[in-house]
Order: C-alpha cells, then sequence, then structure tokens
C-alpha cells in the first residue's frame, strides 16, 4: 500500500473514476461535502424516466453546465462527455480495486436496491430480472469493461495531453477510507 502521505491533496475540480461498483459515488458525495463543492453523479444527468438515454448533445449540455463551475466533484466515466470533464477537471481519483472487491460491492448494492426498490435517477428502480438476467446487467457490465477501464486510466496517466491533472490512484477500499481520513 502507497503511504497515505504520498498521496497528494484534490484541487477543486474532481473527476472520481473506476469500474461500475468502485464506489465511486459513494467517495465524490462524501469528498464534495467535506470539501463543500458541489457533487454531481453523471448516471444522475444521464439517465432519464424508464431508463431514457438522452441524445448524445443533451448529455454534453448537461455536464457542460455542470462542468463550467469553478469547483464540483463528479463521478462516473462516461466516454461522451470524458473530453469535456478532462479539460476543466484538475484531479482525477481513480478507484482502481481488484475484481473480486468491486464484484463483491456491486453485487451487494445490486441486491439491496432491488430488495429495496430504492430509486435511482428519474424513478427508475433495478429489477432482480434486468439486474441478474439480461444482457444489460450491471454486474456483466462491470464484468466487461474491467480491463478496459485499467488500460484506459493507465493510459490516461501516462499520456502527456493529461499531464495538467492529479492523479489519485486508490487501491483498495482500505486506502480510500485512510486517504479521505486526511480530510477530517
Amino acid at each position: 500500500m502507497t503511504s497515505i502521505t504520498d498521496i497528494p491533496l484534490p484541487g477543486r475540480r474532481i473527476l472520481v473514476v473506476g469500474t461500475s461498483g468502485s464506489g465511486k459515488t459513494t467517495l465524490a458525495a462524501d469528498l464534495a461535502a467535506r470539501l463543500h463543492i458541489p457533487h454531481y453523479e453523471l448516471d444522475a444527468l444521464h439517465w432519464g424516466p424508464d431508463w431514457y438515454s438522452p441524445p448524445r448533445e443533451e448529455m454534453r449540455r448537461r455536464v457542460a453546465e455542470a462542468a463550467v463551475r469553478a469547483a464540483w466533484v463528479i463521478d462516473g466515466n462516461y466516454s461522451s462527455v470524458q473530453d469535456l470533464l478532462l479539460a476543466r477537471a484538475d484531479t482525477i481519483v481513480w478507484l482502481d480495486y481488484a475484481l473480486p472487491v468491486i464484484m463483491w460491492q456491486l453485487l451487494r448494492r445490486t441486491v439491496g436496491r432491488v430488495v429495496t426498490q430504492e430509486e435511482l435517477w428519474a424513478g427508475n428502480r433495478e429489477s432482480l430480472m434486468k439486474a441478474f438476467f439480461s444482457r444489460e446487467s450491471i454486474l456483466l457490465w462491470a464484468l466487461q469493461t474491467y480491463r478496459r477501464r485499467r488500460r484506459q486510466y493507465t493510459a490516461m496517466m501516462a499520456d502527456p495531453d493529461c499531464a495538467h491533472l492529479t492523479f489519485i490512484h486508490l487501491r483498495s477500499p482500505r486506502e480510500t477510507r485512510a486517504w479521505l481520513a486526511t480530510f477530517g
């Protein structure tokens, strides 16, 4: 584990990324509250009622409105808006956890949402059928994108076009909790 003293502090425009189920939204909301800055969840900006997905330009408009602000924490991995966020962000927090950790967290979260019928975005709820027995399964999505996300963010850290960004690469929930605790 990296020493917590070696991990930099974030700036004021923070993008939290990682595989589905890694805890992006939970961390982003906590970080935003500790830093007293707004939090935006890309899923909330994306999904409409009945899982309606807006046209690309509508999503870009919504994200641009959030990203133009002086300070924010935004979480998510939508490639359609990545250029907007990277142009404005000063910090990337990457939750790069082992696949079994992510899958356990995602399974626990998904079962909880199905059982409680927790409302997500725009009145949407996860269903047992969609979560576990469909091609749109969030669990299947996490398995399919895990390696791609790791390649994507590893490459981004080495990309000269991203040299303006501070990267905070967190490799376990324990490391993340310890880093977050440094904010008081």
